[in-house]
């Protein structure tokens, strides 16, 4: 009898539980971690994809792309997000672990040079921008500007940002010492928009009323300029895996590649794919 009963009980729960859309098997989680240019894309998707797929749990933090794929290599997270393509050691000691790093590119980006809206300086040359963060140039007054010390943000060395910005714009060039290095994007656009006197420079998806994006050798940081190519600050954007994605990762994956997806990425201010 108290058998019968049980099963009773458990058609039951089971029962309710397909009512409500929640699986009776324990959750699929998905950790990713990485780039903070990429992390509005992943928890914009994240978002939207645990609606409509309740069995799957996704947990999304910063830390910077070294940090996302350095994560992959060491088997803590599943997502590795980065703003920039992974180094040729990371590819090594991905194989030392016994898999290789795989590369999903999932959206585009341009990194806006950006100053305080009060600066009357509309446009800068990618010469300039090179002498101001390699320390060449050190005031507003020497690039047609009102007089004053330039202050100079960048990026930790531990953002894809900083080390896709360091190759396109200062060709490989050390950013001069005395540089202030923000942890993130966010923290870069807030520095600027509090600092009538400073450059930086972020994702395109942080740009706001709050900052002035520059001109780039008279090209303006857009998403239409990116994806003609014309503006040449631009990146592709990457969520690396352990080796190809599968199960739970690769629906994921295909998710955020999808139109659906996409069309999110392109609200979030970047630059989708399709």
């Amino acid at each position: 009898m108290k058998s019968k009963v049980l099963f009773i009980i458990l058609a039951a729960v089971a029962g309710l539980a397909l009512i409500a859309g929640t699986p009776l098997a324990a959750e699929k989680t998905i950790t990713i971690k990485g780039s903070t240019t990429v992390l509005p894309i992943a928890q914009a998707c994240a978002e939207t994809f645990m609606n409509s797929h309740l069995d799957i749990s996704i947990s999304v933090q910063g830390g910077g792309s070294g940090v996302g794929i350095t994560s992959i290599i060491d088997g803590t997270a599943d997502i590795g997000d980065a703003s920039r393509p992974a180094k040729d050691k990371e590819f090594a000691k991905a194989r030392e672990n016994g898999f290789e790093l795989y590369e999903n590119v999932v959206a585009m980006d341009g990194i806006a040079v950006i100053v305080h809206p009060s600066n009357p300086l509309s446009a800068l040359t990618k010469e300039q921008i090179k002498n101001i963060y390699t320390g060449n140039i050190s005031n507003w007054k020497d690039l047609g500007g009102k007089a004053g010390k330039i202050v100079v943000v960048s990026r930790d060395s531990a953002s894809g940002t900083f080390e896709t910005f360091n190759e396109l714009a200062l060709d490989g060039e050390k950013v001069r010492p005395d540089a202030l290095l923000n942890a993130s994007n966010k923290a870069v656009a807030t520095t600027i928009a509090t600092t009538p006197q400073a450059i930086g420079y972020i994702g395109l998806g942080y740009l706001s009323n709050e900052v002035k994006g520059l001109k780039v050798d008279n090209v303006d940081p857009t998403k239409a300029n990116v994806l003609n190519g014309s503006y040449s600050l631009s990146r592709k954007l990457f969520m690396y895996t352990r080796g190809e994605p599968k199960d739970a990762v690769k629906t994921f994956l295909d998710y955020v590649t999808s139109p659906e997806g996409q069309k999110l990425i392109d609200q979030a201010g970047f630059v989708g794919l399709k």
